[in-house]
């Protein structure tokens, strides 16, 4: 069986960043793509793009957002915040050698990848999100939003908010809690219509009262889910749960940037199972005002939330189909 050549496998990175230090992996020659993870996930979400993205003639890279995986983690819940995660993916950019990239995310990688175009334009040449829709800066301040959300039931980011709190539900078991929470937006095993949403806590209870137990969706078998559980029981959970946590201070900081609509070539795929698109429906609406660049859009029928593993050769496609284009866009 012929020996894939080195110079085509993915390798580790370790980079300086204003976090202190950024992790990447790394696939691929040609144009810079930057894969930008969500929550709870690190560059490992990324496995199926990579080499795909690679053999399609593109330079792959995928990060752990400080917090996460091998990257920096600070003390300080304001060093999580929105502008310090674009800090980051600029310092990346630069140790890499580039001038500008496409930066794709997932999640709130979608987010942050909407935070890096629209704050360096000069860098950010176009931006694919997944799952999570653009919604410009602005509006009521965040935390109040979410505080009138759900009615009795207290909506997950409120959850988020208290340091320690989401903490002490998670980490006396690691593992139950993210195979549940995998479980709960993957669109083969989230809960029935009409069930309690997972998305909201009780009173007096915890979010994963209301996960799946016991079955694991399609795309995460056990040597994946053991993956993903080797690394937060490593570094814990408080970093990744540190960047719900500066939501009013994103809202303070890009004050400036409020309504902004993001002009540069973008991509969106979303799943039509996937709370994050039907919530946001209005957004998607919006595209032509506040994504004025969008290209490329689709919504997966029958896809849940973990959009990029649960159908992995969609994604795929999509992407390379969208990247092919902005040549002739000028991108």
């Amino acid at each position: 069986m012929p020996q894939t050549p080195a110079a085509d496998r993915p390798h580790h990175r370790l980079v300086p960043s204003p976090a202190g230090r950024t992790h990447l992996v790394e696939q691929g020659s040609g144009p810079l793509v930057l894969l930008v993870h969500g929550f709870p996930e690190f560059w490992y979400s990324w496995r199926h793009q990579l080499p795909a993205l690679a053999a399609a003639g593109h330079r792959a890279v995928a990060l752990d957002v400080r917090g996460y995986g091998r990257s920096s983690k600070p003390g300080d819940v304001a060093a999580y915040r929105m502008l310090d995660l674009v800090a980051d993916n600029i310092a990346v950019v630069d140790a890499l050698g580039e001038q500008s990239a496409v930066i794709v995310g997932h999640d709130w990688g979608a987010t942050i990848a909407a935070g890096s175009v629209l704050l360096r334009p000069d860098v950010f040449r176009a931006v694919g999100l997944l799952s999570v829709p653009y919604t410009p800066p602005g509006g009521p301040r965040p935390s109040e939003v979410f505080a009138g959300m759900g009615g009795e039931e207290e909506f997950y980011v409120s959850y988020f908010q208290s340091p320690g709190r989401a903490e002490a539900e998670i980490e006396p078991d690691v593992r139950g809690w993210l195979a549940g929470f995998y479980a709960a937006l993957s669109a083969d095993t989230m809960p029935a219509p009409g069930a309690p949403d997972p998305h909201f806590v009780g009173r007096g209870g915890t979010l994963r009262d209301r996960f799946p137990a016991g079955r694991l969706p399609h795309w995460l078998g056990e040597p994946e889910l053991d993956v993903f559980v080797g690394e937060f029981e490593r570094t814990g959970l408080t970093g990744a749960l540190n960047r719900y946590r500066n939501m009013d201070r994103d809202w303070e900081d890009l004050a400036a940037h409020h309504g902004a609509p993001i002009a540069q070539p973008s991509l969106f795929v979303g799943g039509s199972l996937d709370a994050s698109t039907t919530w946001l429906a209005d957004a998607i609406k919006a595209y032509p005002t506040t994504l004025p660049g969008l290209t490329s859009s689709h919504v997966l029928d029958g896809c849940g939330h973990w959009i990029q593993q649960e159908r992995p050769e969609e994604v795929n496609r999509l992407l390379i189909d969208w990247l092919g284009s902005l040549d002739s866009l000028g991108g």
